[in-house]
């Protein structure tokens, strides 16, 4: 009888192979289930990968004051109501696909039985002189405020013109990306479908209403480690559109969560065709930054008459601490603020209690759509069916960063709205964001 380690032979005894064939198969195990918490899942094949990625954004908003014009634009006689709930939902998978493809499928649930895509679209990389192409789901590039993520930008709604312009941002296209090897200049360009499909998935109608846009930025200074640096951008879009569609409609609300948007330039009967041209700026400088946008919009009918919009806001925020805003070249946006003293940081067993960043801004934005009061065909010229036409804000925000990935925010919002009938109304809002992404 062979003795092996003091131990005595028998049939069913582990042999030295079958021990390190188990510790082989546990291993691979153990690999699976640390990319599972890295927020990898099983891709199907070693070549493609699938990461996770999700927000959560939880609201309360309150209107400690508004006047009678106010609430006949909310269609309450009481006004506007205070609430709390989910502002953002989101979870999505995006990943590679060998050897040059990629892909994104993002959904909304804070509708909640009524979830929404946002971005979902395919694409090909390292393109010869296109870059990168997506087909989809994407935002279209009407300035600097919504082509930065709501995870990076400084105050918790986006301002009239920017919102109102580009409702929701995504629209379907085929759009290429790409900038210079330096990442100096970076440029994005395309065709969308201009219809709003993120509820129903598709658009029917014979009416393409094909719409070009396009966005060339430059980040004219950079540096001190990227603490310093400067940026312009000019966008431009073309868009045919079919009279009296909500494509012709042009809305927001008074910069926070209610149920009506009090501006609102009414639909256009004959309207035809708009184009949209946008300019940008930003200056940062350590722990400020300035941050500019105008946009201007023609609206042209059958009839040969021609309306023009417009609007813009100017920010200013400044750290408390000692951070600042990063910035991302490739895109000419936002970046993710990482606090260089996080709220709570935890090694082992131990932590230790940090400031997180903080950082105080004020935007004062405005918007003006009363030249559609000069067409012949325009909802809003009919004064019996209330809109605003001409609103500005004052907002005044303070952000607390606890890491890279959850911060709170705080806003007042002083404001007024100048109605189709010649009425003003003042209101003042207070708005809190609790939020997280993944």
């Amino acid at each position: 009888m062979a003795i092996t380690l003091g131990v005595p032979y028998a049939a069913n005894a582990v042999q030295p192979g079958d021990v390190q064939a188990q510790l082989t198969a546990q291993a691979a195990e153990i690999a699976e289930l640390r990319e599972l918490i890295n927020g990898k899942v099983d891709n199907g094949t070693s070549k493609n990968t699938v990461n996770l990625n999700g927000r959560v954004h939880a609201d309360y908003w309150g209107f400690p004051s508004s006047d009678d014009v106010i609430a006949d634009l909310e269609g309450d006689p009481a006004g506007p109501q205070a609430r709390m709930g989910f502002r953002r939902m989101r979870f999505g998978v995006k990943g590679d696909i060998a050897p040059n493809m990629n892909y994104k499928i993002e959904m909304e649930f804070a509708g909640g039985n009524k979830s929404e895509f946002r971005d979902a679209y395919l694409g090909w990389k390292n393109l010869p002189k296109i870059g990168k192409l997506q087909l989809g789901n994407q935002k279209r590039p009407y300035g600097l405020d919504h082509l930065n993520s709501s995870r990076y930008n400084v105050f918790l709604e986006r301002p009239f013109v920017i919102e109102s312009f580009n409702q929701d941002a995504r629209r379907f296209g085929l759009v290429a990306y790409n900038g210079s090897e330096d990442q100096t200049y970076n440029w994005r360009y395309g065709v969308y479908n201009g219809h709003l499909m993120q509820n129903s998935g598709q658009h029917k109608n014979n009416h393409v209403q094909l719409e070009f846009a396009g966005r060339l930025a430059k980040t004219y200074r950079w540096a001190d480690e990227g603490r310093d640096y400067a940026h312009w951008a000019v966008s431009a879009t073309t868009a045919a559109v079919d009279g009296g569609s909500t494509e012709t409609r042009f809305r927001q609300r008074g910069e926070a969560r209610h149920n009506n948007r009090w501006i609102n330039s009414g639909k256009i009967a004959d309207a035809n065709n708009f184009e949209v041209l946008g300019l940008e700026w930003a200056r940062n400088v350590g722990k400020l930054q300035i941050v500019a946008e105008y946009q201007n919009l023609w609206m042209h009918t059958d009839g040969d008459e021609t309306a023009n919009l417009h609007g813009g806001y100017v920010y200013a925020a400044y750290f408390l601490t000692d951070d600042y805003m990063p910035w991302k070249r490739s895109s000419g946006t936002l970046d993710r603020i990482k606090p260089s003293n996080p709220f709570v940081r935890t090694d082992g067993d131990k932590s230790e209690q940090g400031m997180g960043a903080w950082q105080v801004a004020v935007r004062w934005s405005w918007a003006d759509y009363s030249d559609v009061m000069n067409l012949a065909n325009a909802d809003a010229a009919d004064p019996t069916d209330l809109h605003g036409l001409q609103g500005d804000s004052l907002t005044i925000g303070l952000n607390w960063y606890w890491n890279a990935n959850a911060r709170m925010q705080l806003n007042y919002i002083s404001g007024d709205i100048t109605t189709n009938a010649g009425t003003n109304g003042r209101y003042d809002v207070v708005g809190t964001r609790f939020m997280v992404d993944f």
